[in-house]
């Protein structure tokens, strides 16, 4: 992940967002829960205590004391409402990665480096001294003290990042693929979600709840995660996982792709024409030629007549399981073994049955590959079959990613 093509700023709300991911992660108890963009940033609640955390990522500046005096004094001031009886008490936690100058500051603050260095400052040339503004004694100064904790020698960005995926490996035994595509992914997808919600009674997750909701073991879109990512890595590492091998074996691959509202059917050949030349083997001194299914989701019967027309007009040779005029969809039509002969080059299926009757009627290895949109479309129940289901974002995706 060192190369990763995110900005510095995105960092940032990265570096938050794998915060809020890390925590939650590492609470102990399942009812224990976040609140996302609470009192502070990220605000934890066990069973015993409410923490409010401020994080920072400053990846290339030096630490001074000034970057985190404003947090701190808006702590203070959340701690005066404590005081007067407005608000319950909670812990502060200040959590800040920085370039350098970590040496400046010395812990545990005390109450005169906090009243010199945090609480007084300059406005529009004005000395302001905040806890004389907010009357607040020595005694309750320490007060506050004892409830706030320091740390600005945080994980970088990788080692934060390297961290979760370790958690997440942890927790559902997945590799770090599926750590990263499927878990990492998802959870950033949730974390989002819930940020931007108004009501801050939504903009809380218990642990349980959590993993359950990200407990899926499919590839989504996620904007976000191919931002973090960029679009050609991203691609690339799919490709690499799960369709680039020197020698394909003779398996039996199923294609199926979610169509948009909009589409040509000069793109839809493109992608036959590629699915064909890269899953299909038909030479004369292969042991066990084969070629592979493909099924497009949401073709009305009129534009998949046409297709059929274009294909066959352009000399390209294919089979629909038909074997005559009038005949019902056969699986011992569409299961004639493609050949150096016959010239198969694609097995086209029809519908969602067609598909299921097909995969059942076949005894070799099956692989299902389908790109959808919105949700899956096609779900499979036998564990014997391997399933990989990958959200899209438009077709072209799909010739990057094979």
């Amino acid at each position: 992940m060192s190369d990763r093509s995110a900005t510095d700023t995105i960092k940032g709300y990265f570096y938050q967002f794998d915060y809020s991911i890390e925590k939650i992660l590492s609470l102990s108890g399942d009812n224990d829960e976040i609140t996302v963009e609470g009192v502070e940033d990220i605000d934890i609640e066990t069973s015993t205590e409410r923490t409010a955390i401020q994080c920072k990522y400053y990846s290339k500046s030096e630490y001074n004391h000034s970057v985190i005096a404003k947090p701190i004094r808006l702590m203070l001031s959340h701690f005066k409402e404590v005081k007067n009886g407005a608000k319950p008490q909670i812990k502060y936690h200040l959590y800040g990665h920085y370039k350098s100058g970590q040496d400046k500051l010395s812990l545990p603050v005390d109450v005169s480096f906090l009243k010199e260095k945090i609480l007084t400052y300059t406005k529009a040339k004005t000395k302001i001294e905040e806890h004389n503004i907010l009357g607040l004694s020595d005694e309750e100064l320490q007060e506050f003290l004892d409830l706030l904790s320091i740390d600005i020698n945080a994980k970088n960005y990788i080692n934060q990042f390297d961290n979760i995926l370790t958690l997440f490996m942890g927790i559902y035994s997945c590799d770090k693929f599926e750590a990263e595509y499927y878990y990492y992914n998802n959870a950033l997808n949730e974390i989002r979600k819930v940020a931007i919600e108004n009501d801050v009674e939504n903009r809380k997750i218990k642990k349980s709840y959590f993993l359950n909701k990200i407990n899926n073991r499919q590839v989504l879109f996620n904007k976000w995660f191919l931002e973090l990512k960029g679009r050609k890595r991203y691609h690339k590492e799919l490709k690499d996982q799960y369709f680039r091998t020197l020698n394909k074996s003779p398996f039996e691959r199923f294609f199926l792709i979610d169509l948009p509202s909009s589409y040509s059917f000069s793109e839809l050949k493109e992608l036959i024409f590629i699915i064909s030349k890269r899953y299909s083997n038909l030479k004369r001194r292969e042991p066990q030629t084969y070629c592979p299914y493909i099924y497009f989701n949401n073709f009305v019967d009129a534009d998949l007549i046409e297709l059929k027309k274009q294909l066959y007009a352009e000399g390209f040779n294919f089979i629909d399981g038909v074997p005559f005029l009038g005949s019902d969809f056969s699986t011992k039509a569409i299961s004639i073994k493609a050949d150096c002969t016959n010239g198969i080059k694609i097995k086209i299926l029809k519908n969602s049955m067609e598909i299921s009757n097909t995969l059942n009627s076949i005894s070799k290895t099956k692989k299902i590959y389908q790109f959808y949109f919105g949700k899956p479309f096609f779900i499979n129940t036998d564990n014997g079959i391997a399933n990989v289901r990958i959200q899209i974002s438009k077709l072209d995706n799909i010739k990057e990613i094979i």
